[in-house]
């Protein structure tokens, strides 16, 4: 079994935001398949579901982002989940919009969603997937930069590489996470 954790914050609010592009990708993949969320516990909204003869979860933790690990952890003891059966899907600041780039392990790089997912799991040595939402310009503060939506201009870039990066979630259903990685990077 294979977990796939987009990560966001929960509600309306925040929907379109920077931030959210974890849950983009989750939303992609289900739109895709036709599936729903459609259990919540350990602090997420998740579904079980079989690509390619794979066995698979779908998690978007519900903690808000700076408290990720709650719900990922948990979740991953329930279905007996180790830390290479996970990708994690978040925004990086320091690509820009439209690109994506995997890793097979790393630090949290100031990624407060990743480092609290990080300390829960007592290792850095997981899968994960950064989605480039580029650096605030002027004076507009890192908090509010990925707390507002994405420009007009960025909008058609960020569509494709949520395309991108839910690809290449169902490329890793059939591959190994490094042969994946080796296409997509």
């Amino acid at each position: 079994m294979k977990c796939i954790i987009g990560l966001g914050n929960p509600g309306p609010k925040y929907e379109k935001t920077r931030h959210n592009v974890g849950f983009m990708v989750i939303d992609e993949l289900l739109e895709r398949h036709n599936w729903k969320l459609n259990k919540e516990k350990y602090k997420g909204s998740h579904t079980v579901e079989r690509l390619n003869g794979e066995k698979m979860v779908l998690l978007k933790p519900l903690t808000f982002m700076n408290l990720s690990g709650d719900a990922v952890k948990p979740l991953m003891e329930y279905y007996d989940l180790s830390p290479e059966d996970i990708v994690v899907i978040y925004d990086d600041l320091d690509l820009p919009p439209g690109k994506i780039r995997l890793r097979q392990k790393g630090g949290h790089g100031g990624h407060n969603g990743m480092r609290s997912i990080i300390d829960h799991l007592d290792t850095k040595d997981f899968p994960r997937i950064r989605i480039g939402v580029g650096r605030p310009t002027g004076s507009k503060s890192v908090s509010d930069h990925v707390l507002s939506p994405f420009s007009k201009e960025e909008s058609q870039d960020v569509t494709d590489s949520v395309k991108k990066a839910a690809d290449a979630c169902e490329d890793w259903m059939k591959d190994t996470f490094l042969g994946v990685m080796n296409e997509y990077n």
